[in-house]
């Protein structure tokens, strides 16, 4: 139970901190900027992954759990509760912003241009995102100072090249706890697809360049792997 309130908890200031940042630039006319939201967003991954990794793995993200899953890392029996909890946060986030800016969009995320652009985008950087969190995770948990920098370096990264174009979601719960408590739904299905999608190409690139077994063995003690 304590590793599904972390994820719940960890995605709630995710969520919070990254979305906050949205509606508060554009509340005062672009004060933290395009490259001051990416940092944010950057910044609120790494530190809850010290915060909680230890605890949960601090995935944060249904589409990363999807990803340990699939790579073996994480038992089917967590799946669903690591989604619930996650999505839980993400909502609970949401509506404290929208609580404290009403009238707000919320920091949904929308196609800049064509959906089929940002979906192929949001496809792409999740990928990414997945193959630098299985190169610096041990088994299901993202830990350590090597996960915190290069996990919340690479989502910001994504972000400030490709949050003009898709928003760089990268995160189902990110984008459905704004949609939920905004009401807006008309490209919802962008950010909760191709996040997954992506997360199972990154997969399959970390398993194209490792070693046979990389991903499902597991150091001792540590109880992430389903074999």
């Amino acid at each position: 139970m304590k590793r599904y309130l972390a994820e719940a908890i960890g995605t709630f200031f995710l969520v919070f901190a990254g979305t906050g940042a949205i509606v508060i630039n554009d509340l005062t006319g672009g004060i933290i900027s395009h490259v001051g939201i990416a940092i944010c967003f950057g910044l609120v991954v790494m530190t809850m992954i010290y915060a909680v990794g230890d605890i949960s793995g601090a995935h944060l993200n249904p589409a990363v759990t999807l990803g340990f899953w699939a790579s073996r890392r994480l038992p089917s029996r967590d799946v669903l509760p690591f989604i619930l909890s996650q999505c839980a946060g993400a909502l609970a986030a949401s509506l404290v912003l929208r609580l404290l800016f009403d009238g707000t969009s919320l920091g949904v995320t929308t196609p800049a241009g064509d959906p089929s652009q940002s979906f192929a985008l949001e496809t792409i950087l999740t990928c990414i995102l997945m193959f630098v969190i299985l190169g610096v995770s041990t088994g299901a948990k993202e830990k350590g100072l090597a996960a915190g920098v290069a996990v919340g370096g690479a989502v910001a990264l994504a972000a400030l090249f490709g949050g003009p174009i898709s928003g760089a979601s990268m995160n189902p719960a990110r984008s459905l706890g704004p949609a939920l408590a905004s009401g807006h739904f008309e490209t919802l299905w962008i950010y909760l697809s191709a996040p997954v999608v992506g997360a199972l190409l990154g997969v399959g690139a970390c398993c194209c360049v490792r070693d046979p077994g990389c991903c499902t063995s597991t150091p001792a003690g540590e109880t992430g792997s389903n074999r």
